[in-house]
């Protein structure tokens, strides 16, 4: 499976304000691998992104995942396909200030239709994996900038997605715990063949990333990885 870009044109905002975020854009991002989407800041990232994630639908285009044109679905049809087979990490975390790092992913697992007590024990043990072991049951409004942004990566590998996309995950954390996210991201691509797409500005990620796919004022191209 892999999941691909094909002449996308993306255009954001209304009237004066409207712009094109990606014109004509082409690329394909395989399984099991990592890949580290770079470029300066208003390239179109986070839009390539968020159409890839079927979050926002292009102006013109396909996004084919396994073949399948998800960009045309119906609302609906996106919205599960978003639940059942999308994990996503937002730069700013998306958490519900009210519950806990672990409830986090149990209401995750349960929007998605997944029972959740059968996932608590995979729930613990991944906030532990991202240093959060000690934090399982505080209330993410009490938590730091970087702690929620670890339970944002756990919750987005609780279901184990087919496809995994990922927004700056190392912008609110120290070195330390980025390598450890990075490490977490590349295993578990590795080890489950989910398409991982990470933007990113961190050398840390694009080091370890198996793919670098450079965003600029010409379509993304990539580059020579191993």
């Amino acid at each position: 499976m892999s999941l691909e870009l094909r002449d996308v044109t993306v255009t954001l905002g209304r009237g004066e304000s409207r712009t094109t975020a990606l014109r004509a854009l082409s690329a394909r991002f395989p399984a099991a691998a990592v890949t580290a989407l770079v470029g300066p800041s208003g390239s179109g990232k986070s839009t390539l992104l968020a159409t890839a994630g079927a979050l926002l639908r292009p102006d013109s285009g396909q996004v084919l995942l396994g073949g399948a044109d998800i960009a045309r679905l119906s609302a609906s049809d996106q919205a599960r396909l978003r639940r059942e087979r999308i994990g996503y990490v937002f730069q700013s975390g998306n958490l519900l200030g009210g519950l806990t790092a672990v409830e986090q992913l149990l209401a995750a697992a349960s929007v998605a239709g997944r029972p959740a007590r059968g996932l608590r024990a995979r729930a613990e043990a991944l906030l532990s994996e991202v240093g959060l072991g000690h934090r399982l049951r505080h209330r993410a409004d009490a938590l730091s900038g970087g702690e929620r942004q670890r339970i944002a990566v756990a919750r987005a590998l609780l279901l184990e997605p087919e496809v995994l996309l990922v927004d700056e995950p190392t912008a609110a954390v120290d070195r330390e715990q980025a390598a450890g996210l990075v490490g977490l991201l590349t295993e578990t691509t590795h080890r489950y063949g989910c398409v991982t797409v990470v933007a990113t500005h961190d050398p840390l990620v694009v080091r370890a990333a198996d793919r670098v796919v450079t965003m600029g004022d010409t379509p993304a191209t990539p580059d020579g990885r191993r």
